[in-house]
């Protein structure tokens, strides 16, 4: 199959407009039939719900080459679910989970000329959304929806590729308890924007965010959930209702469980706790995991032992073990690869 003449190698990560788009609307109570369009720009009301009052909620997953030459799409599935979660909390209509794959699998298809080939390192992310699309001026939800789907090819998420980052505990908060934390809406992220470049500005990758009503525990980051590696080489990540639920790290601890034989927990992690791991990492769908060198807390430093060169020996083979699951090098449990070429 032909490619994009495109340096895949030093692809950032940003949008990149390519060929096709999915689109499905829903009014009168039901969605139409959707289907693909040329067209990347949307027209609507300027009294739009989404406008007013962020009514919207996405997904991001990616397609990837893999070694014999397939393209597939990793757990389309697991997002469809989080999508349906994320609408019914918003008070959307939820797309059908099984449309939602099948738009996945059109979307690829019709971009496949752009999905990076198998050893740059680049992949084609997707990004699922749905937002209010009528006119609405009282508070309350809208009645129009649009869901679209659209594709870019994508290179690492933080500019460092696997060099370790550095975090700061937040003194801001990310999801109130009984909030919206756990779903992927966009007002999450947007009340998140202030303080990540406050973060960039004062040298910094990214946050820490602790649990709103103690700050005492370990929560997420603005864009990722966050796992530790004990000592004696335990998998531990933080459990909390507000935190969103990763599919890539639900992958990565069966991959730790089943693949590398690690005993994994979920449970609260205290702040205070932090310096008694010996790795850290940011795990999501752009960046899969990305190590951490340290985390400073007002001042004062929490330095793992992995370092600031490259990613500690767990961590790797965590990263390893799932890469070369969806690259198919590595044989991964049934249903996980969703073959679309």
């Amino acid at each position: 199959m032909n490619k994009k003449d495109i340096d895949w190698s030093n692809l950032g990560f940003s949008y990149i407009q390519t060929d096709k788009r999915y689109v499905a609307n829903y009014k009168n109570g039901k969605w139409d039939e959707g289907g693909l369009t040329d067209k990347a720009t949307i027209e609507m009301s300027e009294c739009a719900c989404v406008l007013q009052y962020a009514q919207t909620c996405f997904e991001g997953l990616k397609a990837y080459t893999t070694a014999d030459g397939r393209i597939v799409c990793f757990r389309p599935d697991l997002n469809a679910k989080r999508m349906a979660d994320s609408c019914r909390r918003m008070k959307m209509p939820v797309f059908p989970e099984e449309k939602f794959v099948e738009a996945v699998i059109e979307t690829v298809r019709a971009n496949a000329e752009w999905v990076p080939p198998y050893g740059s390192g680049a992949s084609l992310y997707l990004r699922p959304f749905m937002f209010g699309s009528d006119a609405i001026i009282g508070v309350k939800p809208a009645n129009e929806f649009q869901f679209r789907i659209f594709a870019t090819p994508v290179g690492p998420y933080f500019k460092g590729g696997v060099k370790p980052l550095t975090l700061r505990v937040s003194d801001f908060d990310r999801a109130a308890p009984r909030g919206t934390g756990h779903i992927k809406a966009g007002l999450n992220y947007a009340m998140s924007l202030y303080a990540i470049v406050d973060a960039h500005e004062q040298g910094y990758d990214e946050n820490v965010y602790l649990d709103s009503g103690s700050r005492t525990y370990i929560e997420e980051t603005g864009g990722a959930n966050i796992i530790f590696v004990t000592k004696d080489n335990k998998i531990v990540t933080p459990k909390s209702d507000t935190i969103l639920p990763s599919i890539t790290r639900r992958s990565l601890l069966h991959v730790a469980a089943e693949y590398l034989g690690l005993e994994v927990e979920e449970r609260e992690i205290p702040l205070s706790e932090v310096p008694e791991f010996a790795e850290c990492g940011l795990c999501g769908t752009a960046a899969v995991i990305s190590p951490v060198g340290k985390i400073v807390d007002h001042g004062k430093e929490i330095c793992f032992a992995s370092g600031m060169t490259e990613m500690g020996p767990v961590t790797k083979k965590l990263y390893d073990t799932l890469r070369g699951i969806q690259m198919g090098t590595i044989e991964g449990p049934e249903g996980w690869l969703q073959v679309i070429v």
